[in-house]
């Protein structure tokens, strides 16, 4: 028997961080046309992102790169629901996941957030092993109970009480090729690396050479990644070369005295990489243990 709802169905809101994702925003918002209200906050885009969004009938802001949590938080503080789904550009919110989140919300949330497998597709398959899966992400919560955290990268959403548990994939479409991959994989070890330095994080030589080799394991024998073919191979050997470069990164940054020196360390005031004025705010994280 269903259960008997005794209060009115929550609406829901979308929200969306964008900066030049011209090519994505059209297929993340179609997939989501189904909530009440589309919120997407644009970091300047010199694309048609922002015409693209207005299309789909989104709310659309533009607003100048603070992070990736503060652009969160403030996209979901302008929503006129609360209830927020939150999702990347890159990304797609599947029939079935569609589905269960409806139901969870006409049947009265049990929890103030839920979190989703997610599932990346990468060189013409979905991987389902290595660190990248299941890779859950809380992504459906009650903004009064949810706040993201100001991290460099993998920023995270602290949540009132443990959340509950959705089965459906939230599909990630993160990297064009290899070579896309690669160019992520460095952007985001030097924000892993400063977040580590400003934590006062010690890196040793010895944990640069001995670390990587045993992410390679972990992915490709511990966490399956055999059996999805060549791109898990490939995906381990990622993972592991991102483990190493992060960790070289940091250790750089130890010896150079940076450790501790804080947010302005590398950064611009808006949160942009020196020689990299324009950071685009899509962030499929390539990182071993965290794939975002």
């Amino acid at each position: 028997m269903a259960p008997v709802r005794l209060a009115p169905v929550p609406k829901l809101t979308v929200t969306v961080i964008t900066r030049n994702e011209g090519e994505n925003i059209g297929p993340c918002l179609a997939s989501v046309a189904w909530a009440d209200e589309l919120v997407v906050i644009d970091a300047g885009s010199t694309d048609d992102t922002v015409a693209i969004a207005r299309r789909h009938s989104a709310r659309v802001e533009v607003r100048s790169w603070p992070g990736y949590g503060a652009q969160r938080n403030y996209a979901a503080s302008i929503a006129s629901n609360d209830w927020i789904l939150t999702i990347d550009a890159d990304e797609r919110v599947s029939p079935e996941l569609a589905a269960e989140i409806k139901n969870v919300l006409a049947t009265e949330p049990a929890r103030r957030g839920y979190r989703m497998p997610r599932v990346t597709w990468y060189l013409g398959r979905w991987i389902r092993g290595t660190d990248w899966y299941p890779d859950y992400q809380v992504r459906l919560y009650d903004r009064h109970a949810g706040h993201w955290n100001d991290r460099r990268v993998h920023e995270s959403i602290a949540l009132d009480g443990e959340p509950g548990l959705l089965h459906h994939d939230l599909q990630h479409f993160a990297y064009r090729d290899i070579s896309h991959h690669l160019s992520t994989i460095d952007q985001y070890t030097t924000l892993a690396a400063e977040q580590w330095a400003e934590e006062g994080r010690r890196v040793s030589l010895a944990g640069v050479i001995v670390h990587p080799p045993f992410a390679f394991l972990r992915n490709y024998v511990l966490k399956r990644g055999f059996t999805q073919g060549a791109a898990g191979l490939l995906v381990s050997l990622l993972n592991s070369y991102y483990v190493f470069l992060k960790m070289a990164k940091a250790w750089e940054l130890d010896r150079s005295g940076a450790r501790g020196a804080g947010r302005g360390m590398r950064k611009t005031q808006n949160g942009a990489l020196p020689g990299t004025p324009d950071p685009a705010p899509r962030i499929p994280d390539p990182g071993a243990r965290s794939h975002r």
